[in-house]
C-alpha cells in the first residue's frame, strides 16, 4: 500500500531492540522476496541498542539489501540508544571485502562530530567506546605496544587520522606561543576561530599551563568550547570563594547579571550545594536541577575538571558545561551556562494552540 500511493522509502524498525542479526537478516530478506516492487524503493534500517546489536543489526539490514541506515553520533537515542553513526561507518569502510558499498561520510570529521555533540548534551563520551572513545587508540599491553613500534598494522585495524583524531597529544606548554596556539586550534578543528577570541583563548592557556605540568590537545579543546560558550552571556561569573570542611561548607559568590555586580554568601548541604544556592540568591529563578556530572579532561591531579549541568524549568531543558582546574570553579560556571542557554531558550515563543491541534 505504501509503495503504491508513492512511498520512496520503506522503513523496518526494531524499536525495542529485541532483534538478532539473524532475526533482522530475515525479515528484510523475507520483504525482498515477498513484497511487490519493493525493489523501486529504499529499505531503511532503524535498530535499538537494548541488547548491544544495534550496530550488528543494521550491517545485517545492509548485507540483506537495505540501502540507508538510521542512526545517530554517538549512539545517542531513547533507552540504550541507537545504532551508532561512527561504527556502522568505519565498519563498512574498513571491512569494504565484506560490505563493497560507501556512505559518503567524511571520516575524518566523525571525531569532532563526536565530541561536538557530547559538548552540546553534557554526556561524555566512555573512554572504551569504539572509534571515539579516549581509548580507542590505546594500546597497553606490552606485546600490542611491541607490535605496533614495529608495524602499526599489526593491532590498529584504522588509522586516528582516519576519524580526525589527531597525531599529538603533548605539544603545548607554557613557552609555547600565541602562533603555534593558532596552529593548534586549527588542528583540532576550530579553523575559523575570530582573531579576538584566539586572544582571548590564549590567555587562558597561558593561564592553565602555569597551573599544568602538561597541556594535552583535550585541555585545549576544553578551554576553547568553554570560551565559545560564554560569549554574549548575561550572567558572568566575577568572583568565587569556597569554604568547606567538617566544620561546614560555605561560597561567597559575586555575579555579573546585565551588569550589575551583586554579593552574596550562601551555606548548603556541600560546597556545589551552597554555590548553587548562592546563584539562585543572585538570578532567582525555579528551574530544577536533574543532572550534575563531572570528568576528568585528561589524566593527574592536576587535569582540568569538566562538568556539566541540565536543568528544566516549565518543560525547557538546558544543559550547560564548563572546564577548570578548579571542579567548584567549573560547576559555578557550568550551572551559570546552562542559565544563559535557559534566558535564550526562553524567549523562544512556543507553538500556539492551533499549530498545535493540527500537528
Amino acid at each position: 500500500m505504501a509503495i503504491k500511493s508513492g512511498a520512496t522509502t520503506i522503513n523496518i524498525p526494531d524499536t525495542v531492540g529485541y532483534a538478532t542479526p539473524s532475526d533482522y537478516e530475515r525479515i528484510i530478506k523475507d520483504l525482498y522476496n515477498r513484497v511487490p516492487s519493493i525493489d523501486k524503493v529504499v529499505v531503511s534500517t532503524h535498530t535499538h541498542n537494548d541488547l548491544g546489536l544495534a550496530v550488528a543489526n543494521a550491517l545485517a539490514g545492509v548485507a540483506a539489501g537495505a540501502r540507508q541506515v538510521e542512526c545517530t553520533i554517538n549512539g545517542i537515542g531513547e533507552r540504550a540508544g541507537n545504532a551508532a553513526l561512527e561504527e556502522v561507518v568505519m565498519a563498512i569502510k574498513t571491512r569494504n571485502d565484506l560490505m563493497p558499498y560507501t556512505t559518503n561520510i567524511n571520516t575524518k570529521k566523525i571525531s569532532p562530530c563526536s565530541k561536538l555533540l557530547s559538548s552540546t548534551i553534557g554526556f561524555p563520551v566512555q573512554y572504551n567506546k569504539a572509534i571515539v572513545g579516549k581509548n580507542a587508540f590505546a594500546h597497553e599491553s606490552g606485546i600490542h605496544q611491541d607490535g605496533m613500534l614495529k608495524n602499526k598494522n599489526t593491532y590498529e585495524i584504522m588509522t586516528p587520522e582516519s576519524v580526525g583524531v589527531s597525531k599529538s597529544s603533548l605539544v603545548m606548554g607554557k613557552h609555547s606561543g600565541r602562533h603555534a596556539f593558532k596552529e593548534k586550534l586549527i588542528v583540532l578543528g576550530y579553523p575559523n576561530f575570530d582573531e579576538s577570541k584566539i586572544d582571548e583563548a590564549f590567555k587562558k592557556f597561558k593561564d592553565l599551563a602555569d597551573k599544568k605540568k602538561h597541556v594535552f590537545d583535550d585541555d585545549i579543546a576544553a578551554l576553547v568550547d568553554d570560551e565559545l560558550m560564554n560569549d554574549k552571556n548575561v550572567i558572568k561569573l566575577v568572583s568565587l570563594d569556597v569554604f568547606a570542611g567538617t566544620k561546614g561548607q560555605k561560597a561567597v559568590l559575586e555575579l555579573d547579571v546585565y551588569g550589575t555586580i551583586s554579593k552574596t554568601e550562601q551555606s548548603g548541604d556541600g560546597p556545589v550545594d551552597s554555590i548553587f544556592k548562592g546563584i539562585k540568591e543572585l538570578f532567582p529563578h525555579e528551574a530544577h536541577l536533574q543532572l550534575y556530572q563531572v570528568h576528568a579532561v585528561t589524566e593527574g591531579t592536576d587535569a582540568q575538571a569538566t562538568v556539566s549541568v541540565r536543568i528544566e524549568e516549565k518543560g525547557k531543558i538546558s544543559v550547560g558545561q564548563a572546564a577548570d582546574t578548579d571542579t567548584l570553579v567549573a560547576s559555578a560556571k557550568a550551572y551559570i551556562n546552562a542559565l544563559n542557554k535557559l534566558i535564550i531558550k526562553r524567549k523562544r515563543t512556543a507553538p500556539n494552540e492551533e499549530f498545535s491541534t493540527a500537528i
